[in-house]
């Protein structure tokens, strides 16, 4: 097996679960080169890599280049992956910068595969959002047409970076060290709530036991960038500007794994078993929708359904709650559940570059 030459940049946290999944799928790499904005040593489950700082020579024989996701004119995708293309590499980004240039294929592998054949030098990674609903709705729309989604997400901390997890743990710890009674936190927790809010450092409120229904900046209609996201990266990975969605994206206190509620509106009527024999043959997909008959109505485990402190680590996009709408028979709801730093960043752009030696 022909072996290639790999640079990863970036070692946040998509950059220390690229490592992580490159080791764990065996990608036949002959040389890997790690680089940042400074050198230094890093530790990925015990494995020592040395990084390097990060120089348009250090891309020299490089042959697939995955950048990790740092994003705008001031980012290391913008400005190193016209060096790593120059010198011969393929760039596999997860940023947003080139998703929706015309010429720059957007893949999720499992989704729209042939489109990595009309790559110029760069394949953009989609937001992680976008990538856990695609997987969960193409094979659906392959079999009847899909007329229309409403989608919620709720997007872990993670999603923001390294620094959030650390904000929402430290707000947390600070919480319990004050809270002596509930009673006390429940009077004492607005003005918490207001001191906190001067010093918050990756989010507009604070995040701890609380949610913010807002990802991104405000843009066109009041939809915010992460919401708009949702909307151009799936049209444009589907190819059908048809489908109508709307999306509410919102951060909440949650380490790892985002999760969706999803309501989907066909073009025709079929049943949930169909849609569940769909689901269950479709690739990078796992149902977990099962109901313990031999339960008591009283027992809520009676059904089990994804969640999201069950699937961090996992590589599958899990849906569960699949039901049909009340009123509309051509309409369903589901639960989506999919671990953002790796299906949602780094498997995905790994999963890419399979494609891509293949």
């Amino acid at each position: 097996m022909r072996k290639y030459n790999v640079v990863v940049v970036g070692v946040g946290a998509v950059g220390i679960e690229m490592l992580r999944i490159l080791k764990e799928r065996k990608f036949p790499i002959n040389n890997l080169k790690v680089l940042a904005r400074s050198s230094r040593d890093i530790f990925v489950d015990n494995e020592k890599y040395s990084v390097r700082e990060i120089k348009p020579e250090e891309f020299e024989g490089c042959e697939i280049a995955l950048f990790a996701g740092t994003e705008g004119e001031k980012g290391a995708a913008v400005i190193y992956a016209p060096e790593a293309i120059k010198r011969g590499a393929i760039v596999i980004d997860n940023g947003a910068d080139f998703r929706m240039k015309p010429d720059v294929p957007l893949i999720v592998p499992e989704v729209n595969p042939e489109d990595i054949n009309w790559h110029k030098g760069i394949i953009a990674n989609p937001n992680c959002s976008t990538i856990q609903l695609v997987v969960a709705i193409a094979p659906i729309h392959r079999f009847v047409k899909i007329r229309r989604i409403v989608v919620t997400t709720f997007q872990a901390v993670s999603g923001a970076g390294r620094k959030s997890q650390e904000e929402l743990f430290s707000q947390t710890k600070e919480i319990f060290s004050k809270v002596e009674d509930l009673k006390k936190w429940e009077k004492s927790q607005k003005d918490w709530f207001k001191e906190k809010q001067k010093s918050s450092l990756t989010f507009p409120y604070p995040i701890a036991f609380n949610l913010i229904p807002q990802i991104g900046k405000f843009e066109e209609l009041d939809y915010t960038t992460e919401e708009w996201k949702m909307v151009r990266e799936t049209h444009k990975i589907m190819h059908d500007n048809s489908i109508e969605i709307n999306a509410t994206c919102v951060r909440v206190p949650v380490f790892n794994v985002h999760s969706e509620s999803v309501y989907v509106e066909l073009e025709k009527e079929i049943t949930l078993d169909e849609i569940r024999e769909i689901l269950k043959k479709s690739p990078g997909i796992s149902l977990i929708d099962d109901l313990d008959k031999n339960a008591p109505p009283e027992d809520s485990r009676r059904r089990t359904y994804p969640l999201p402190v069950l699937s961090s680590g996992e590589d599958p996009v899990y849906i569960g709650r699949l039901r049909r709408d009340i009123f509309k028979k051509n309409a369903f709801s589901f639960w989506c559940v999919s671990d953002n730093l790796r299906k949602g960043a780094a498997l995905n752009a790994v999963q890419i570059a399979e494609l891509l030696i293949r």
